[in-house]
């Protein structure tokens, strides 16, 4: 009799698991920050008309995830993928880098890093943690202007990296979607397209979502409180 095929698992996080680390969302209050919508310091025309407003956005953001630390939920998906290796594959649509100082190291950042950056003309892209920027507005050797490497309103994700969280969704037994509300795409048609190819889908989240209808189990909760025992389910199985 052949061996039974190795389990492979994934998983999509959202802002609900950085919430329970202090991570604000800045879209509360009416989505507003200090009263300007977020959509005019988060899409391509919003940086084209005011760069340096944009730029004291993501400056406040970096601020405040450099003061936030991993919680139990990030922990617990990185000694997930201590124990599955490349059986793995963990997506995300936060920005903050939390996962990765929670020591997650194959990380889908579907929708960018505060932590990086990217020219606006010559095409570098780099690291850059410096707290806060020593300038703003940050400009690139070549001369021209540095943007976020943020996936803003409007803009596609990068191809690479949903191809991969795409592959895992349909190639995974079990997909964890934990802390998303389910409503931003494409990346909340990870879910769908992991149980139409015939995975488990487990959701952790306080609250009922638009995918909560596609899940085989759902575990109102933080992350932080439960993903340690689902952890271990998991790996007893």
């Amino acid at each position: 009799m052949a061996p039974a095929p190795e389990r492979r698992v994934a998983a999509l996080t959202g802002a609900g698991i950085s919430a329970e680390s202090g991570i604000a969302t800045f879209r509360g209050s009416g989505g507003l920050w200090e009263n300007h919508p977020v959509e005019e310091v988060a899409t391509p025309g919003g940086f084209a008309r005011d760069p340096l407003l944009v730029w004291r956005f993501y400056d406040a953001r970096r601020r405040q995830a450099a003061s936030c630390s991993p919680n139990a939920g990030h922990r617990a998906l990185a000694r997930l993928e201590g124990a599955l290796g490349g059986r793995f594959t963990l997506a995300t649509q936060n920005v903050d880098g939390l996962h990765l100082l929670a020591g997650s190291r194959r990380v889908l950042e579907l929708h960018g890093s505060l932590w990086r950056v990217r020219c606006t003309r010559c095409g570098y892209a780099g690291e850059e943690r410096t707290v806060p920027l020593p300038t703003l507005s940050p400009r690139c050797a070549c001369g021209a202007l540095l943007r976020p490497d943020i996936v803003w309103f409007g803009e596609a994700l990068p191809t690479e990296v949903f191809e991969a969280a795409a592959e895992a969704a349909e190639s995974c037994d079990l997909f964890l979607v934990v802390g998303t509300s389910g409503v931003v795409e494409p990346a909340a048609s990870l879910a769908r397209l992991a149980a139409r190819s015939g995975a488990k889908v487990w959701e952790v989240n306080p609250e009922a979502t638009p995918l909560t209808p596609f899940c085989d189990r759902s575990v109102r909760s933080g992350a932080g409180a439960v993903l340690d025992e689902l952890v271990d389910e998991i790996l007893a199985r």
